[in-house]
């Protein structure tokens, strides 16, 4: 059995789990999340905890088992309190900027980048860095995720969008080895 399916999962007094046929439906003060339920999974649903089984004791069992159960997890956070992935901008002249309910980044192309916010994602700007937040926590990290894809920070000048506490580790470049190279003519003449 998988040690996390195993795990019962608290549910708040702010939160209801109903299950509709194979549909498990969280409600919360944020919103509303849904999973269907795979065949070999039973959600069963008490008064202040839902419990996952599984039927089967395969290596493909213990991992659905484990993934319904992380998943319904997340939900039941997601609709107390919402998930969130925040994004800093390194690099000379890069701005975001909040218009209605869009991103708009200024990240050194020709043009600046409008980025479109799905259902469920909110943006915010709060001191030079991006707020990508809502309740499904897989959306949230995809929305960050192509955020970050617009301009990758590159090892050279460390320039681009990337997560709060991520280090990038700098490469030496061609300066380096063209001193070394002008050192060793220059001594010779």
């Amino acid at each position: 059995m998988s040690r996390i399916g195993n795990t019962p999962i608290q549910i708040p007094s702010t939160v209801t789990v109903t299950k509709d046929g194979k549909i498990t439906t969280v409600k919360g003060p944020k919103g509303e999340l849904s999973i269907t339920v795979p065949i070999g999974v039973t959600v069963i649903i008490g008064e202040k905890e839902v419990k996952i089984e599984s039927k089967g004791a395969d290596k493909k069992s213990r991992a659905i088992h484990g993934f319904v159960r992380s998943k319904i997890n997340n939900d039941v956070v997601g609709v107390t309190k919402e998930w969130s992935k925040t994004l800093e901008l390194s690099g000379v002249g890069y701005r975001a900027n909040i218009t209605g309910s869009d991103l708009v980044l200024t990240i050194g192309f020709s043009h600046p980048v409008t980025i479109h916010p799905p259902q469920g994602i909110t943006f915010s700007v709060v001191e030079g860095k991006i707020v990508v937040s809502g309740i499904d926590k897989h959306l949230v990290g995809q929305i960050a995720a192509n955020v970050r894809a617009m301009k990758k920070p590159e090892p050279y000048k460390g320039k681009g969008i990337l997560y709060s506490g991520e280090h990038i580790r700098k490469k030496a470049g061609k300066a380096a080895k063209a001193v070394g190279g002008a050192l060793g003519t220059a001594g010779g003449k």
